[in-house]
């Protein structure tokens, strides 16, 4: 599932080509991806606007027009978009027409992304947590976080009300890279674990951004090609192979039905 670091590439790899550019026209080939406002009203208000700005906040990516209405897509689970001028990719659920030709294609193969033309984007990301990167984001904001949670920390990193944009993967890893085994309480946490997974969360994000994101399954960046992040996957979908640290066997296990993956050597649960 794209999440922030491929969220954030693929604002970063669009933005020079669609800045100032005119959306035309939107197709909607899957009618359901289309959260709010209703389809007449969606093709009234986007028609013709300017784009002039494109933000991301968690793993919303906000398309900011000259209106003042703001397009905001999730992804969700198997999202990517596409900027060409060829005919439309396998998969494509919308179509995001600009002038001079050039289309952003919405490719989805599970169909779970979303499409909204909002006025204000806080209607939407109101309930979102600190930004992971930000300076305003801070180890004492963490422990705000954990602070009197007992479920398992892997769960509490996921949830995007306390913390915006991580995803499964990067908690992974981000739980590795600080030695802290995922099913331990978020609440266990002492102050030194803590300030390591502050570090952690932002070299993983980093690192991944600077790769351009994750290719684990279905995640494209927009002009067609693959990120390397997962390449450099120490835990996460890495079941059975070797720890880089220790020579043990990674494991999977579910948490909260979702899988984890970690290193049972360099995690330890806590005695």
């Amino acid at each position: 599932m794209p999440e922030l670091p491929e969220v954030e590439t693929i604002k970063n790899e669009l933005a020079p080509y669609i800045i100032g550019c005119i959306i035309t026209d939107v197709t909607l080939l899957w009618d359901r991806m289309l959260r709010q406002p209703s389809p007449a009203q969606f093709y009234h208000h986007i028609s013709g606007k300017k784009i002039a700005r494109l933000t991301r906040r968690g793993k919303y990516l906000i398309f900011r027009l000259d209106s003042g209405d703001s397009l905001i897509i999730h992804l969700k689970m198997s999202g990517s978009l596409i900027l060409s001028t060829d005919l439309p990719p396998k998969y494509t659920r919308a179509i995001i027409h600009l002038d001079k030709g050039v289309n952003i294609f919405f490719c989805d193969p599970r169909k779970f992304g979303r499409i909204s033309l909002v006025k204000d984007v806080d209607n939407i990301t109101e309930k979102l947590g600190p930004e992971p990167l930000e300076s305003t984001f801070t180890a004492e904001v963490l422990a705000q976080k954990l602070e009197k949670r007992k479920t398992p920390l892997k769960a509490v990193l996921l949830n995007q009300a306390l913390v915006a944009g991580i995803g499964n993967m990067y908690a992974d890893e981000a739980l590795f890279t600080a030695k802290i085994n995922p099913l331990r309480s978020a609440d266990s946490l002492t102050q030194d674990e803590i300030r390591r997974l502050h570090y952690a969360i932002k070299k993983v994000l980093l690192e991944a951004i600077k790769n351009k994101g994750a290719s684990v399954s279905n995640y494209f960046r927009p002009g067609g090609k693959i990120g390397r992040a997962h390449s450099h996957f120490q835990v996460a979908h890495q079941k059975g192979k070797l720890c880089s640290i220790c020579g043990n066997s990674i494991k999977r296990i579910p948490i909260r039905q979702r899988g984890s993956y970690y290193c049972p050597v360099c995690q330890p649960e806590k005695d």
